[in-house]
């Protein structure tokens, strides 16, 4: 059984934390000091728990053009089991609560056909680096 919602609590907090930690600095090799930024506080962010145990997580942010989908990710064992598509559901729906009209995300290359299919469009003319790992600017217009 799955369970997607806001992290609130200090432990759904640092279960966020661990997920990302363990897929973006250990997994990927993103300095630790990249993947905790300045914006960790002005995000609405999401656990994803799986049988009771952290599995995945997500992150909303305001933005001037809307709101941006960051941290998107679940551990190596569950992957391709639609954990990653729950997660970007409950952000859309909090977002849409939100009344955000727009959502931005800078999507690893090797994860764009993911965001493609639930609706997201590339809007970057090429791809650029970021945290030394290729990505590309995706857009999604919201509606209810």
């Amino acid at each position: 059984m799955i369970t997607v919602k806001p992290a609130v609590t200090d432990e759904e907090l640092a279960d966020t934390r661990l997920i990302r930690h363990s897929v973006f600095v250990v997994e990927q090799g993103v300095p630790s000091e990249r993947e905790v930024d300045e914006h960790e506080d002005v995000s609405l962010h999401f656990i994803l728990y799986a049988d009771e145990k952290p599995a995945g997580t997500g992150r909303l942010r305001p933005v001037s053009e809307g709101a941006k989908v960051e941290r998107v990710c679940v551990l190596r064992h569950l992957r391709g089991s639609g954990h990653g598509a729950a997660i970007m559901k409950e952000m859309e729906k909090a977002a849409i609560e939100k009344n955000f009209q727009k959502l931005l995300l800078h999507s690893q290359t090797h994860a764009q056909d993911f965001y493609k299919n639930l609706g997201y469009k590339i809007v970057s003319e090429e791809p650029f680096m970021d945290a030394g790992i290729l990505h590309v600017k995706m857009e999604k217009t919201l509606t209810e």
